[in-house]
């Protein structure tokens, strides 16, 4: 680990595997069980503290019944760009994702057929958010 933290593909990879796990509602405890691990191991992989191997991310890939190449999906190719990174828009989809409460709002609010109250929603939550 570089001496200022994770690698940002490290950091990429930790918040894929737990958008992707969340999706599926497939706990850290579960995960963690179906690849022989402590759920402190899937943790620190999901906040980037380990790097997981290739063989690891394999196994996590076919429990999470996708490709390994998800968990590489946004990130700038290396051979066009020297540092690998995320837009900031493509950062706060990620961490909304990732929170305890963004997974299950995202599915709820596509779950409102009515354009109109979908606006409101967003006009509601604008409006804490500048209070």
């Amino acid at each position: 680990m570089p001496p200022d933290g994770p690698a940002e593909v490290d950091l990429h990879v930790g918040r894929r595997i737990r958008q992707r796990r969340k999706a599926l509602g497939v706990t850290q405890e579960q995960l963690a069980d179906s690849l022989g691990l402590t759920f402190q191991q899937v943790q620190k992989y999901e906040r980037g503290a380990n790097r997981v191997s290739a063989s690891k991310l394999y196994q996590i890939a076919a429990t999470l019944q996708t490709p390994v190449a998800y968990f590489f999906e946004g990130l700038s190719n290396p051979e066009e760009q020297s540092t690998v990174g995320e837009t900031g828009f493509d950062r706060a989809i990620n961490e909304f994702l990732m929170s305890p409460e963004g997974l299950e709002i995202a599915s709820l609010f596509v779950r409102i057929d009515k354009p109109g109250l979908r606006r409101q929603m967003v006009h509601l939550m604008r409006a804490i958010v500048e209070e």
